[in-house]
């Protein structure tokens, strides 16, 4: 795209980032930060901010006004002409409507006006988003509320104010707000753990760091194909001769159309303060990663968000169409969105990484085992967390983690459970603290960053200082894993505490005693979830039901365990969801698994009757001059002469009408499904009666692709489609 083609608002924020800079001098300009706090705001406002981002206090509507009136006036002076609360609705997606600051005063004349008011709260229509049933159609009131913990942001010409959105009854009806409580359950119930080791410890933050896959193709070759811009996945296409086959992909040389797009992908990243870090090939041809510094969970979820958007927008501009879809192409691997997760302290501490003494050791075993307690728990409800129509195709691929959920820590961590399970109970003795110290604590200081072995086939892997969990989908919002996450670890670190408590008060036994005793039945009876083998077995599946391990293979199977009693439980013991807000989160991830393969069976239905069909028909006419042209030259000898093409016209009869007649009863199927009124039962339907159809048409299809003539199959070709240089 020509630079005199580009918005005004786009040659600005090219012409502004384009300067010889480095990385580190970009780096969050367009970010109303501390720094730029202190420089806009008052010491008061300032002060407010900061308590109600580290200890949760409210600010009121005299401080709210002063926050946005220095807000105002930076965003102003570097070029913002809206403002627009920016929410994160459940559809998965971002939403934001956008006002001016543009208003009238009584006597006629302009202003810039933004208030507090404005800052704090603003009311978009709550109607028109997924509510799960929360809200009518006709009861359209919903709120958005400012969230100071993740700063406001300027992109192109409009101040973006992060909130949640909750409904005029006050359920959520993002994804954000569930996520806020999970992390302050988290931080609630691991302070309170770590200050058995360190009174000084005053908050915890989980952290995240997301690894983000994703296509890149050739912009004008994908509005060719109605499948990608519909679904964002190719439904049909035969596998080019050349995948990844030769692994030459990975990690390989950057092409040069790719790498011009990264590098102002990054600079764009710098200026709105995302960290990103790390670029490289991933396995499949056009197939990318990109990955940032670790940040604190809220922040790390807004940035990924942020990130798709400016993807798409980057991507436009150098002639390219970027695909988030797990499983864009058959026959080479999907994307994923790793979520690596750890604790860490207000005082600098990672709670997952081991430590230089016994002391510090003893903490890192204690969120370690904690947390492997956590997903033993929950390990139906964390594989809900990564369901959608689009992660269905990619889980167990051989490319990713299974649906089983099981974790992965290594031979040298799992030696040392296995000492420590082997600690007699109650009080030790003096030999039993030494040898403990010696030959289990003792060790862990040796296990580094990169000691412990890598398995991709582990949905949660324990990688040195945090957990990977590997099942995240590329397009997902990471809010919903986190939010399962973070919930039952804070759940599992209260019970924790309360179970050590009882061992000092009532046993009396020393609080390292009690700490050793309670984690010594937690590795006993978490001991079915880890695994250290090879998740894509038959083997392991018959293993995992023998240790009564849920296998939920498909969407709807793995959302039933969202309102089952356990989860209640959970999440109202928690305060991070009520029943209502649960029951909604459900309907409206069932919704979105129908409305999807609603759009793809319309799609597939639209290819083989407007497309492939009449392209058939046009190779077969062919086909059937050049038979009978043959026959008026070479009469009676025509049969030998004629063979090759009978059979190929033959073969394209067989696939064009087992293709028409496969796609007539899909779309049968699918209307007997939309007339389901039970979201579940439609949902289960789709799964098992109308999604079958869809790789059986695209089998002849593709079969059609090979047999027909280049120059008159309409669908531009995997080949195309995968090699942009």
């Amino acid at each position: 795209m020509r630079f005199e083609a580009l918005a005004e608002s786009d040659k600005r924020q090219i012409m502004a980032i384009s300067e010889d800079k480095k990385r580190s001098e970009l780096f969050a300009q367009n970010v109303f930060n501390d720094r730029k706090m202190q420089q806009f705001l008052t010491e008061e406002a300032y002060g407010k901010v900061q308590s109600a981002i580290f200890s949760g206090s409210k600010i009121d509507r005299k401080i709210a006004n002063q926050v946005a009136e220095g807000m105002k006036a930076w965003a102003l002076s570097l070029g913002a002409t809206h403002y627009t609360h920016w929410f994160q609705p459940l559809t998965g997606a971002t939403a934001e409507k956008h006002d001016a600051f543009f208003d009238l005063k009584s006597d006629g004349s302009a202003l810039e006006k933004f208030g507090g008011n404005q800052l704090v709260q603003q009311e978009p229509d709550a109607s028109s988003f997924p509510s799960g049933g929360i809200r009518n159609t006709f009861e359209a009131r919903g709120y958005t509320a400012w969230d100071p913990t993740s700063p406001a942001f300027i992109y192109k010409t409009t101040l973006c104010i992060p909130t949640v959105f909750v409904a005029y009854t006050g359920e959520a009806l993002d994804n954000k707000a569930p996520l806020l409580r999970a992390l302050h359950a988290v931080d609630e119930a691991a302070t309170s753990v770590a200050q058995y080791f360190d009174k000084n410890v005053k908050k915890v933050y989980a952290t995240l760091g997301w690894e983000q896959e994703y296509f890149l193709v050739d912009k004008a070759l994908a509005q060719s194909r109605p499948d990608i811009l519909m679904t964002g996945r190719t439904l049909v296409g035969n596998h080019a001769a050349k995948g990844q086959q030769l692994d030459d992909h990975y990690f390989g040389v950057i092409p040069s159309r790719a790498l011009s797009f990264m590098s102002d992908l990054e600079k764009q990243c710098m200026v709105l303060g995302i960290p990103v870090k790390t670029r490289h090939n991933e396995v499949a041809p056009n197939q990318f990663e990109l990955a940032p510094v670790f940040e604190e969970a809220n922040l790390s979820v807004d940035h990924n968000l942020l990130l798709m958007d400016v993807m798409e927008n980057i991507a436009n501009r150098h002639g390219f169409k970027v695909l988030f879809h797990e499983k864009p192409f058959a026959g080479i691997n999907g994307s994923g969105k790793h979520n690596n997760w750890s604790l860490a302290t207000d005082t600098g501490v990672n709670l997952l990484s081991p430590g230089s003494t016994p002391m510090k050791n003893l903490q890192f075993l204690t969120f370690f085992v904690n947390t492997i307690k956590a997903v033993d728990n929950y390990e139906e409800l964390l594989r809900s967390s990564i369901a959608s129509a689009s992660n269905d195709h990619r889980l167990g691929a051989n490319e990713a983690p299974p649906s089983i959920i099981s974790i992965f820590i290594g031979k040298q961590l799992a030696g040392v459970l296995d000492e420590l399970e082997g600690v007699s109970q109650g009080k030790l003795s003096p030999q039993e603290k030494t040898e403990l110290k010696l030959n289990v604590v003792g060790k862990i200081p040796e296990i580094l960053l990169d000691n412990t072995d890598r398995n991709r086939t582990s949905p949660f892997a324990f990688t040195g200082n945090k957990f990977e969990m590997r099942g995240v989908g590329a397009k997902m919002n990471c809010a919903k894993p986190m939010t399962v996450l973070n919930t039952i670890v804070a759940k599992q670190l209260t019970d924790f505490k309360k179970e050590v408590d009882a061992l000092i008060d009532k046993k009396n036994l020393k609080k390292d005693e009690a700490v050793f005793n309670v984690l010594r039945e937690y590795i006993k009876t978490s001991k079915r979830i880890r695994f250290d083998g090879d998740g894509y077995s038959f083997d392991w599946q018959e293993e995992a039901r023998k240790r009564k391990l849920s296998n939920n293979k498909n969407t709807p199977e793995a959302l039933q365990i969202l309102t089952s009693k356990q989860s209640l439980e959970l999440f109202q013991a928690t305060g991070v969801m009520n029943e209502v807000e649960l029951k909604a989160h459900q309907e409206v991830e069932l919704e979105n698994y129908v409305f999807h393969l609603q759009i793809e069976g319309r799609i597939l239905n639209e290819l083989v009757y407007n497309h492939v069909m009449p392209a058939a028909l046009r190779y077969q006419n062919l086909l059937l001059e050049n038979v009978a042209g043959l026959k008026e030259v070479y009469g009676a000898a025509h049969k030998n002469i004629t063979q090759p093409q009978l059979n190929i016209l033959e073969q394209i009869g067989e696939h064009l009408t087992d293709a028409k007649k496969l796609t007539d009863a899909m779309m049968d199927a699918k209307k007997r499904t939309d007339n389901m009124g039970s979201i579940a039962k439609k949902a289960k339907t789709y799964c098992d009666t109308v999604k079958p159809y869809f790789d059986k048409v695209r089998e002849h299809v593709d079969a059609l692709e090979r047999l027909i003539s280049d120059d008159l199959w309409p669908l531009t070709k995997y080949r195309e489609l995968l090699f942009v240089k």
